[in-house]
């Protein structure tokens, strides 16, 4: 049924008795048990205890914490569990997809930019030390998804870049560097993201590649991993139609489905042509691009019976439990394929050593183990490849740099924002803007410095009934160009606009006439546009001739943004991994 001697399991007799004695020993509550990860809603004890005891899981993603408090959580999971537990981070950026006090490393793109797998190596080597110090064994990394939609709004930064080659050659660096430390990865998210430019949280995805071009494409990757030994996937809630209708000819436009439901995606392309041995795991179930497909009551089973070993997360405990047994009722799901996925996460298990450890021991002490995170040799990673990873992507003026008080002693800051994002938190955005910080910087380096503040956000805070009047006023005023030129020496636009659970990740630009909030002024006085986020905002911005990509608005990214400005164009290494002019022809000019 699954051969657990083979890659990637590779277990020895011990290993295997293990897995099949605790196969047989389950009843079939307890197996549907072992088919859910859960997203655990507290860290409290007796919560924890309750969860373990009622719902039985395999494995377990939390919610962000503290070091110190994710790893007294994983030591009750683990020493509460009948079967060890597979505790999954989402180390993407570095440790700090861990904890929150983690090491952030950088993400993929920026690490694509380096144009150098041992930098990938290191942001898996930093991850998996720190997340297997505070007693997580998983993780959902690397991502290998393929920049080929500059439109793709989940993507965004969470590619290493849009060359098969490079996004392999980065996914078995990280592979390497996570896997050192005696966890494993769960690659993400097959069969491949960013073809589309729509998100599978909020709609329907389309990887939309004939069969030739997936093959070329985002085939090249996958089975370049799985050859390497890829423990775990996580399947990504993405249409995949050229090998739906390649196993099922007959399929109709509107019996499509999603990856993690589709038998002919997941087991004849996944298992059979691929070959992959290893486990599955789904996205997160709550994604619209899953729910829209059919009944949860149909979905929840179908994604088993698809040849999906692990569905991740419960919507509710007790009803999603109920929709998997009663969908082996049904005959949705067979009893075999149940014990073929359990066979399988077990089989991960015992791959990693849980079964040869006390409860007490999965998790290792806490006095030691937490001073692992934020070690300063790993912490300094992050500034080595920011130095290397920023962008000069355009630079058609080369006299604009270099930036000194001597040639540009008044700079106007300029912030660039995008549509108002809710889920902005999630993703880590908060604290002080990266145009503020910028201001403080160029200050203390000389500079005077105006952070423009738009017309539009000022007319906000007016009474509703005068805005309407103060946007007329302001487009009849007059906006003499000298007067504009004669107090700035420099430009700088500074975009931050948080991408994540939203259709677009593009600048929003106001609706103002004359004034600094577009970039109208590129040939009345230098101009330079800088994005710290979004490496694709050429697209709305084409006509500035000097465009650099950060990639992050940490501080320490912005003082060797800095540095670099100063020395100039020289100063700049970084390599776009991806077609940052988004194909036009007016954004290289």
């Amino acid at each position: 049924m699954v051969d657990l001697r083979a890659v990637p399991y590779e277990l020895d007799d011990e290993g295997v008795e293990w897995v099949e004695s605790t196969l047989a020993a389950m009843t079939l509550e307890e197996k549907v048990g072992q088919l859910f990860v859960n997203m655990g809603a507290s860290r409290d004890e007796d919560y924890l205890k309750d969860a373990l005891d009622r719902y039985k899981f395999a494995g377990v993603r939390y919610n962000p914490g503290t070091a110190a408090e994710v790893h007294e959580q994983n030591r009750i999971l683990q020493e509460n569990s009948a079967i060890p537990l597979l505790i999954a981070a989402n180390t993407e950026a570095g440790g700090n997809g861990a904890c929150k006090d983690g090491t952030e490393v950088g993400y993929e793109v920026k690490v694509g930019a380096t144009a150098d797998p041992r930098y990938a190596y290191e942001l898996g080597r930093v991850s998996g030390v720190e997340a297997t110090a505070i007693g997580c064994n998983w993780s959902f990394a690397p991502i290998v998804d393929i920049y080929y939609n500059w439109r793709n709004p989940i993507i965004s930064n969470r590619s290493f870049g849009g060359d098969p080659q490079l996004v392999l050659d980065m996914g078995l660096a990280y592979m390497e560097g996570f896997q050192e430390s005696g966890a494993v990865c769960a690659a993400k998210h097959f069969p491949g993201d960013g073809v589309d430019e729509r998100d599978q949280h909020l709609s329907f995805s389309v990887n939309s590649l004939s069969e030739e071009e997936w093959n070329e494409t985002f085939g090249k990757v996958w089975r370049g991993l799985i050859d390497a030994g890829l423990p775990s996937l996580m399947a990504g809630h993405i249409h995949l139609p050229a090998f739906q209708r390649k196993y099922d000819p007959g399929v109709a436009d509107e019996d499509l489905l999603p990856a993690t439901l589709s038998r002919e995606i997941m087991t004849d392309l996944l298992r059979g042509e691929l070959g992959f041995n290893g486990v599955v795991v789904t996205d997160a179930s709550h994604m619209v691009a899953l729910t829209s497909s059919m009944r949860r009551a149909d979905l929840v089973p179908t994604a088993i019976a698809a040849g999906c070993d692990l569905f991740l997360f419960f919507n509710d405990p007790d009803e999603d439990t109920e929709y998997m047994l009663d969908g082996i009722r049904r005959g949705i799901l067979t009893e075999e394929r149940v014990d073929e996925a359990v066979t399988r996460t077990l089989g991960l298990k015992a791959r990693i050593g849980l079964h040869r450890k006390g409860k007490t021991e999965i998790v290792p002490p806490a006095e030691e183990s937490l001073k692992l995170v934020g070690l300063p040799e790993n912490t300094a990673v992050f500034a080595e490849i920011a130095d290397r990873a920023i962008t000069l992507v355009k630079n058609t003026q080369p006299h604009i740099l270099p930036v000194t008080p001597e040639r540009y002693r008044r700079i106007l800051l300029v912030p660039v924002d995008g549509p108002p994002n809710p889920a902005a938190a999630f993703f880590g955005a908060g604290g002080e803007k990266a145009v503020d910080l910028l201001a403080a910087k160029l200050r203390e380096r000389g500079h005077e410095v105006e952070v423009f503040e738009s017309a539009i956000s000022r007319i906000g805070r007016l009474p509703e009934a005068e805005r309407g009047a103060a946007l007329q006023n302001m487009y009849a005023g007059k906006a003499p160009i000298k007067d504009f030129v004669a107090k700035y020496d420099l430009v700088i636009n500074v975009a931050q606009v948080v991408g994540g659970m939203q259709p677009v990740e593009r600048i929003s630009w106001p609706a103002s006439k004359g004034t600094p909030d577009l970039p109208w002024y590129v040939h009345e006085i230098p101009t330079i546009f800088v994005s710290v986020n979004c490496p694709y905002h050429l697209a709305d911005a084409p006509a500035v001739k000097c465009y650099i990509n950060t990639y992050d608005p940490r501080p320490v990214t912005l003082d060797l943004l800095l540095d670099k400005l100063a020395v100039g164009a020289q100063a700049f290494t970084g390599v776009s991994p991806a077609d940052a002019f988004c194909g036009f022809i007016d954004t290289r000019i």
